[in-house]
């Protein structure tokens, strides 16, 4: 099958790219990958790709979050790959559908990975997410919609994030790595 995103490719740079110990957590993905297109799709029950977008404001000092209503926490815009290899394309629908925003663009480049567990919920049983997460840059506007999937969205100050030693810890690295990333 010709992908126009070839995930392995994606996921190597990302692995060069990374300290010893953030390089090793991209193996768990790479062996999901070799699984094949399985690996894309939620009826996968022990765990399948997910992919997330770190979307920033115009001026690259905010980051849209939403207050989900499933897991009753604040997090980054994603969900299911669905069968959808190219996990960019995924991430960038995703934001569109859960923001309501217009203009959006994503950088093919993978900016994060999370493998996170997911408990029980609605008689589907507990499996991990494997978050594969991407830079989404807001369009002209920054009005969202509030979508069924969000209790609420909001845009936070990735400066303060970093710091909210309350909030979710791989948002703080998403945070802590943009502002490495813009400063630099």
């Amino acid at each position: 099958m010709n992908r126009p995103w070839d995930f392995a490719a994606r996921l190597a740079e990302w692995v060069g790219a990374q300290s010893d110990d953030d390089a090793n957590a991209g193996m768990a993905f790479a062996e999901l990958a070799a699984e094949g297109s399985l690996a894309y799709r939620r009826e996968r029950l022990e765990g399948h790709f997910t992919a997330s977008s770190w979307l920033v404001s115009g001026d690259g000092r905010r980051t849209l979050l939403t207050h989900h209503r499933k897991l009753g926490r604040w997090l980054q815009l994603g969900g299911h790959a669905d069968g959808d290899e190219d996990l960019s394309r995924v991430a960038l629908k995703e934001a569109e559908e859960e923001s309501g925003l217009a203009g959006l663009s994503v950088e093919p480049q993978i900016y994060d990975l999370d493998r996170h567990w997911i408990p029980e919920h609605g008689g589907v049983p507990g499996h991990w997410h494997y978050d594969v997460r991407f830079v989404v840059y807001a369009g002209d506007s920054e009005e969202f919609a509030v979508s069924d999937e969000s209790l609420d969205l909001a845009w936070r100050d990735i400066a303060a994030l970093a710091a909210d030693t309350d909030a979710d810890e791989s948002l703080r690295r998403m945070a802590r790595h943009w502002l490495a990333r813009t400063l630099s």
